[in-house]
C-alpha cells in the first residue's frame, strides 16, 4: 500500500505540519517580535497563519472522509500538544514540565472514548 494513498497517514502529516505553522503564528512572536507593536507582531502572525490555513482546510477535508468530526478534533489536540510541547521546551527555551505528560495522558483518554466502537 502506498502511503501517499493512506488518507489518514496524509491527515496527520498534513496536521502536524499545520500545527506547527500555527504555533509559531500563535507563540513565536513572543519571542521573535518581543519588542515589536503588537499590531506588528500580529500582521506576521496572520501572514503564518495563512500558510497554515492552506494545509490544514484541506487535510481536514482528506481526513473527515476517514474520521469522523469528533475523531478528528481529538487528533488534531493529540498533534498540537506532540508539536507544542518541544516548541515550548526547545525554541521558547520552557522548563519541561511533568504536566505535560499528565496533559498527555488525558488526551490519551480522549482518543480512547472517542475512538472505540
Amino acid at each position: 500500500m502506498n502511503l501517499i494513498s493512506n488518507p489518514l497517514l496524509v491527515t496527520a502529516l498534513m496536521l502536524a505540519v499545520s500545527n506547527l505553522f500555527m504555533t509559531f503564528a500563535w507563540y513565536g512572536h513572543l519571542k521573535n517580535f518581543a519588542s515589536s507593536p503588537w499590531y506588528v507582531a500580529a500582521l506576521v502572525s496572520w501572514g503564518i497563519a495563512l500558510f497554515e490555513y492552506l494545509i490544514q482546510v484541506p487535510a481536514n477535508r482528506i481526513g473527515y472522509t476517514q474520521l469522523s468530526l469528533g475523531q478528528l478534533k481529538i487528533l488534531q489536540e493529540v498533534i498540537t500538544l506532540t508539536i507544542f510541547v518541544p516548541f515550548a521546551v526547545i525554541y521558547m527555551n520552557q522548563p519541561l514540565k511533568v504536566d505535560y505528560l499528565y496533559a498527555g495522558l488525558c488526551l490519551m483518554g480522549a482518543v480512547y472514548f472517542i475512538f472505540r466502537t
